[in-house]
């Protein structure tokens, strides 16, 4: 079917977790949605999903529990989106997510609460939702295992020595090995995604097991660099730990990575089993509302084209996904020209201090929006009453600090969704 050819229920604008997420729910509760965007941006994440790790900011103060943290966040931050949405609903609506993405072929460990997973710069990351292949990790950094990193020579974006430096007065007994990948004497740099290819063949992957099966030792837990498997993770992951006989956990690395592309690759298998038609390839220029329909302009390699809907959510993003701009004035929202809470001068968007722990006040700039997610202006008006805004493009929040990127996303999307499905009765549909 012609994404021109009928009136939407739905159109979601943005493909980052918001944007695939907000999809994902609508379409679960019967309802036909255009999903407009390519999620680019998720191959910049780790495949770890952050709920709330850390409030106060000011304080630096960690959670295991994030769901005691989001209470806490309601009395100390009322306003904070996070806040609104509230730990049952948010627990629910990261479920679902998990759910939809393990299913997907991305598995992801049943939790309760925050683990704290060792990072490719030697770190610690508290989290709520872990990838299978990466779990043994924090169990292995929890229990201190004796446990063997190993480095691939060639791979610059992971340094198993630099982990064993910063971590080995925390973790006794940890250790590396930097071994030659099969088939790349001589090459000088390699790269994750080339590698992770290369292990979903028995060739290769047999090969591996049997440069590392000898380095084991005393070691309890191997940690690799992400690399194991792209699209067949799952299956790559049980080979090594049966193979090797002790747990196997993957160590996030920088972006893009191996765990991103996965990502991707799940949201979009989710968001097709959903029933989600989505348009890749196409940017939204240009939004009208006209009483119970907004028209969207769609440009892409074949010209303007228009769609209709009879609701519209917005999960464009912050700065880096274009959902706001800043100039010399002001920060802006581009597509609608919606309101953005921020600063009154420009002097005031930054703390004179760099490093300052409670964050800069641009920061927490973005759209404002009612008790059902929908945008107002400065005095409160709705904009339309069926435009919805969902994830980081919202204000009073700092999913950065708080490493709550993930649950503003998904809670946001699931709060937004079961507002707009309780008025669609009025207007027509499921």
């Amino acid at each position: 079917m012609n994404s021109q050819d009928q009136l939407w229920d739905v159109a979601v604008v943005g493909a980052g977790i918001a944007g695939m997420s907000a999809a994902i729910f609508a379409a679960s509760k019967g309802l036909s949605v255009l999903h407009i965007g390519n999620g680019s941006g998720l191959v910049f994440g780790s495949g770890l999903l952050d709920v709330l790790a850390v409030h106060p900011v000011k304080d630096s103060t960690v959670h295991e529990d994030p769901w005691h943290g989001i209470e806490l966040l309601r009395k100390d931050e009322p306003s904070n989106p996070l806040a609104l949405v509230g730990p049952k609903a948010m627990e629910v609506a990261v479920n679902q997510i998990m759910e939809a993405l393990g299913k997907a072929g991305m598995p992801y460990e049943p939790s309760t609460t925050n683990h704290f997973v060792p990072t490719s710069m030697g770190t610690l990351k508290g989290t709520f939702g872990v990838p299978t292949t990466m779990t043994s990790g924090a169990k292995a950094f929890e229990n201190k295992w004796p446990t063997l990193l190993i480095e691939i020579r060639g791979l610059r974006e992971f340094s198993a020595a630099q982990m064993v430096h910063t971590m080995g007065d925390k973790w006794p007994g940890l250790r590396f090995e930097k071994i030659e990948f099969p088939d790349s004497k001589g090459v000088f740099e390699l790269y994750a995604t080339h590698l992770a290819t290369a292990l979903e063949t028995n060739k290769t992957r047999q090969a591996v097991i049997d440069i590392v099966r000898p380095l084991i030792g005393d070691a309890k837990a191997v940690g690799f660099p992400a690399i194991l498997g792209l699209s067949e993770s799952t299956a790559v992951h049980k080979a090594f730990e049966d193979a090797l006989g002790v747990p196997v956990f993957e160590i996030p690395t920088m972006p893009t990575s191996v765990p991103g592309l996965r990502l991707k690759h799940s949201f979009e298998v989710a968001a097709a089993a959903a029933g989600v038609f989505r348009r890749v390839q196409s940017v939204v220029t240009g939004v009208k509302f006209d009483n119970d329909i907004a028209t969207l302009t769609l440009q892409d390699a074949t010209g303007n084209q228009e769609v209709q809907a009879k609701a519209v959510i917005l999960a464009t993003g912050r700065f880096m996904g274009r959902g706001l701009f800043a100039d010399r004035e002001k920060v802006r929202e581009p597509l609608l020209d919606l309101f953005v809470e921020q600063p009154e001068s420009r002097e005031n968007w930054h703390s004179r201090d760099f490093f300052a722990k409670s964050g800069h006040a641009i920061n927490r700039c973005g759209l404002l929006v009612d008790s059902k997610w929908r945008p107002t202006d400065a005095f409160g008006a709705v904009v339309w009453p069926r435009l919805y805004a969902v994830g980081s493009i919202l204000a009073r929040q700092d999913w950065m600090r708080q490493k709550s990127g993930s649950g503003l996303a998904i809670g946001t999307a699931w709060a937004a969704v079961s507002a707009m499905s309780d008025d669609f009765g009025s207007i027509g549909g499921v």
